[in-house]
């Protein structure tokens, strides 16, 4: 029988896998490094455009707010006064609602002055009123506003709930609406405040 040298069956075995290099990095496929970058960098597209978003917001909110406080606080204005129907059904008769008239008179003429304001100045891109002054000014005459249709606000609705627990009939229907949208000018007035003291709180001084 023929013998088969050692050497010959060593030859005969495939020799053993070689571990090969990851080449897909040098190849054009983005490693994990890469990878984090670019999602950090999508990342801070984001939050700029998200940012960029909520200064716009920020920057309109003055107009439609003012504006809805104007447009409730005429709709009170209106229907307080018309509210005379005869006898004890005269507004007039009454110094809560003489107030309440007075304060929403008020509010109506300060919210479309402001609306205006800002409405020329997204127009023109100026504020007739200076950066610095008109904040200070939207945060604090919003505020005696809102403070004031509140007092007003708390004056009629006693009296209203008495009348409307003896007799509901067309004067008091009238003076509850005219409370209600006196309520929501205040809310607009109220959360303009907020907005203005947000960016009266970012304004830099430098």
């Amino acid at each position: 029988m023929a013998m088969v040298p050692a050497d010959a069956d060593a030859a005969a075995k495939p020799p053993p896998d070689v571990e090969k290099p990851d080449y897909s990095s040098q190849n054009g496929a983005p490693n994990s490094a890469a990878a984090a970058a670019g999602g950090g960098g999508g990342g801070v597209v984001d939050s700029v455009v998200a940012r960029w978003r909520r200064e716009d917001m920020l920057d309109k909110s003055p107009l439609a707010l003012h504006a809805a406080a104007a447009a409730f606080a005429f709709v009170a204005l209106v229907l307080v006064a018309s509210n005379q129907h005869g006898d004890w059904m005269e507004f007039d008769r009454y110094q809560e609602y003489r107030y309440l008239l007075a304060i929403v008179a008020l509010a109506f003429a300060y919210s479309l002055a402001q609306a205006l304001r800002h409405a020329l100045r997204m127009r023109r891109g100026v504020d007739p009123v200076p950066t610095a002054s008109g904040r200070l000014l939207d945060f604090a005459s919003d505020q005696v506003v809102a403070y004031l249709l509140m007092s007003a606000l708390s004056a009629a609705t006693p009296i209203t709930n008495r009348m409307r627990s003896a007799v509901i009939n067309r004067f008091t229907d009238t003076t509850a609406a005219a409370i209600s949208m006196a309520f929501l000018a205040f809310v607009s007035l109220a959360l303009s405040a907020i907005v203005s003291g947000y960016k009266l709180s970012k304004q830099t001084y430098m």
